[in-house]
């Protein structure tokens, strides 16, 4: 299981591409970017309403998602 942790000024993760590469890792950016609440600002909510698409059609298709909110990747298509 990978690991990262922050203390103060210094960040050590235990991925692979850190351990064996001492280079700054995708768990570090996301570990800096952490919010106070414990969310991270680079993956938002489907609750974040800024990013659902204005021309969303969901609500008439059942809880099927319609085109703009899949072709914007605000919602999946069902398997």
């Amino acid at each position: 299981m990978t690991g990262c942790s922050k203390t103060g000024k210094l960040m050590a993760c235990t991925c692979p591409h850190h351990v064996h590469r001492n280079a700054y890792c995708k768990h570090m950016a996301a570990v800096e970017n952490a919010t106070d609440d414990g969310t991270l600002d680079a993956f938002p909510s489907e609750d974040d309403n800024e990013t659902k698409p204005e021309d969303c059609d969901c609500d008439s298709l059942g809880g099927f998602p319609c085109w703009p909110c899949v072709r914007t990747g605000w919602k999946e298509l069902p398997n």
